[in-house]
């Protein structure tokens, strides 16, 4: 691998981390609005 690629590839790296933690974070937000609303029905 050349360093262009390798900075590619830790650019990738960075935003599959970045997007993951998002997704866990909207995950979590989801199951909690789940739990609201099954509490007031």
């Amino acid at each position: 691998m050349n360093s262009k690629e390798l900075k590619k590839l830790k650019t990738l790296e960075e935003e599959n981390r970045r997007l993951k933690q998002m997704y866990s974070s909207l995950a979590l937000d989801h199951q909690l609005a789940k739990e609201i609303i099954e509490k007031k029905l």
